[in-house]
C-alpha cells in the first residue's frame, strides 16, 4: 500500500505564522498549474511501483479554493493512471470560509470522505492576529456542516499563542471536545522567520511564549483529550475509537508516498525527492520536461535516524530489529538508549522502544540524541 499526496499553492491570504509554500496571487496562471500537476500525476506512475493507493491526500495552501472541475480534474488523474484500494481515504484541507452545504455535497460526490479543518482557535483575536480569513462563528458552523454530511473530521488547534491564558486554551480544548470530530490535531506555535509572525515578536508587538508555558498547555491537552476518549497515537494527533489519518501514519510507519506539486516531496525507502518551491519554476519544468526537482539516495545512516524520528512519535514505537541493519546501531546508541530508560523518558517493551508521557516532551531532542551522527 502507498499513498498520494497533492500540494495545492493556493491561498486567499498569507496567515502570519506559516512558512509553507503558496501565493496569494495566481489568478493568471491557475489553469498552468493544474495542467502540470495533471502531467505531473502522469509522468509519476513507476515512482510507486504498481503499488496500490490506499490514501489520497490534498494539502496545501488551500485546497479548498478549487472548484469541482479543478478537483475532479485531478482526481480522474490520479484513478486513469494509479491503482487505487477500494476503501481508499481521501482527505481534503479546507478552511471554515469555504466551507457550504452546496461545497460538501460536490467534494463527496467526487469522493472525498475526510476532511482536515484548520480551525486553530476559537478566540476571535487570535484569529485576527493570524491574519485567518474565517471568524470563530464560521468555525464551529462549519464542523456542525461537515458532521451532518457524514465526514470524517479531523480538526486542527494550535496552542502556545500569546497573549492566552491557561483559562483561554482549556475554553479552546472544551469547544472543540463539545463539537465531536473524530480526530484532533494540536501543533505547538512555532516562530519562523520568513514569517509576518516573527516580525510582530521582534517589535514586540506580540510576545514569545516560553517552553514552560508551551509545555504547561501540552500537558493540559493530553489530559482533557483522554479524559474525552480521545487517545493519542501520535505526538500532535488524537482520535476517538482508532479513526486514525490513515494517510499520516503510513508516514510514520516508513510507508511509501508520492508528492505531486511545488515544493511536495517524495519517498519510496530507498530515496526521497522533493519538487522546487517556486510555482512559475514547477510549472515550467513540468510542462516543458525539464527538471523540477531535487533527489538523495537515502544511506543505512539516513534509514536509521528517520526511523527513529517517525516511530518515536507514535503510539507503536520503534522495532529496535528494524534499526539493525549494516553496522547500525552503534555503541553509543545503546548507551544513549540506556541513559534514556534509566530517566524515565523511554521505556522499552517486547523488543521496542517507546517515549513515556515525559519523554513526549522532549521528543525530537531525544531522538536527534540516538541519531547517528
Amino acid at each position: 500500500m502507498a499513498g498520494i499526496y497533492i500540494h495545492i499553492p493556493f491561498c486567499k491570504q498569507k496567515c502570519s505564522y506559516c512558512d509553507f509554500h503558496f501565493s496569494t496571487t495566481f489568478s493568471a496562471y491557475r489553469s498552468k498549474m493544474i495542467d502540470a500537476l495533471v502531467r505531473e500525476i502522469e509522468t509519476r506512475i513507476g515512482y510507486l511501483k504498481n503499488q496500490t493507493i490506499e490514501t489520497l491526500y490534498f494539502g496545501g495552501g488551500t485546497p479548498s479554493l478549487l472548484t469541482i472541475e479543478e478537483l475532479k480534474t485531478l482526481v480522474d488523474a490520479v484513478d486513469k493512471n494509479y491503482k487505487l484500494a477500494p476503501q481508499i481515504e481521501f482527505t481534503l484541507e479546507a478552511n471554515p470560509d469555504d466551507i457550504t452545504d452546496a461545497q460538501l455535497l460536490t467534494w463527496k460526490a467526487i469522493g472525498v470522505n475526510r476532511l482536515s479543518i484548520g480551525l486553530q482557535s476559537f478566540l476571535q483575536e487570535d484569529l485576527d492576529w493570524m491574519n485567518r480569513a474565517h471568524t470563530a462563528e464560521e468555525s464551529t458552523n462549519a464542523v456542525k456542516m461537515a458532521k451532518s454530511h457524514g465526514f470524517s473530521l479531523t480538526v486542527d488547534l494550535i496552542y502556545g499563542l500569546p497573549n492566552r491564558t491557561i483559562s483561554d486554551w482549556e475554553s479552546n480544548i472544551d469547544q472543540l471536545v463539545a463539537l465531536g470530530p473524530d480526530h484532533i490535531s494540536a501543533y505547538c506555535l512555532t516562530i519562523e522567520k520568513r514569517t509576518a509572525l516573527y516580525q510582530l515578536v521582534q517589535k514586540g508587538e506580540l510576545p514569545e511564549v516560553g517552553e514552560d508555558d508551551q509545555s504547561d498547555q501540552f500537558e493540559i491537552l493530553v489530559k482533557k483529550l483522554n479524559a474525552s476518549g480521545y487517545q493519542q497515537y501520535e505526538i500532535s494527533n488524537f482520535a476517538k475509537e482508532e479513526n486514525y489519518s490513515k494517510h499520516n501514519s503510513n508516514y510514520w510507519k516508513g510507508v511509501d508516498y508520492i508528492g505531486i506539486g511545488p515544493s511536495a516531496h517524495s519517498f519510496d525507502r530507498e530515496s526521497r525527492r522533493w519538487n522546487v518551491a517556486s510555482n512559475p519554476v514547477y510549472i515550467k519544468g513540468v510542462l516543458s520536461n525539464n527538471s523540477y526537482f531535487e533527489e538523495e539516495i537515502l544511506t543505512p545512516k539516513d534509514r536509521f535516524n528517520e526511523l527513529l524520528l517517525t516511530g518515536l512519535r507514535t503510539k507503536w514505537g520503534v522495532d529496535l530489529e528494524d534499526l539493525s541493519f549494516k553496522h547500525c546501531p552503534t555503541k553509543y546508541f545503546n548507551e544513549q538508549l540506556t541513559a534514556f530508560i534509566n530517566d524515565d523518558l523511554i521505556f522499552k517493551s517486547e523488543g521496542k522502544i517507546f517515549l513515556t508521557e515525559k519523554g513526549k516532551l522532549q521528543a525530537d531532542h531525544i531522538a536527534a540524541m540516538l541519531f547517528i551522527d
